[in-house]
């Protein structure tokens, strides 16, 4: 395998608000365009086997259950953390240490219902 993954999609109900989350937790520019019926706002990404998308549609449902999706905390992951309850969302696990190879983690909810982890190697 090369890649782990080569697309994430997060389900939300509100483009506009995740949109705005999003953006302002990660400082992140999200384009947006449809594809059939859904609604895509796309993550800019240097690395093209390393992206995703915000998706609205009838298939996407929110959930703070499932599958957890880790996005890249930074160089400190507590800079995310510092704004996502600014941004709408609530932290769920302050940043904690779980070995010298993985770094660190956190979750949060977003604005949507769903869970999302960050993970950070400080």
């Amino acid at each position: 395998m090369k890649h782990l993954t080569n697309w994430i999609e997060i389900p939300v109900t509100n483009m506009k608000r995740a949109k705005q989350f999003y953006g302002k937790i990660l400082e992140a520019e999200l384009q947006e365009f449809p594809i059939g019926d859904t609604e895509y706002a796309v993550f800019g990404s240097e690395d093209k086997y390393n992206t995703g998308a915000l998706a609205r549609g009838e298939s996407y449902k929110p959930s703070n259950h499932g599958v957890v999706v880790y996005l890249d905390g930074g160089n400190d992951l507590n800079n995310v953390l510092s704004r996502v309850e600014g941004a709408g969302g609530k932290v769920t696990l302050k940043k904690t240490f779980l070995a010298k190879e993985a770094g660190y983690i956190a979750y949060f909810q977003d604005t949507e219902g769903n869970r999302i982890g960050l993970q950070s190697m400080n």
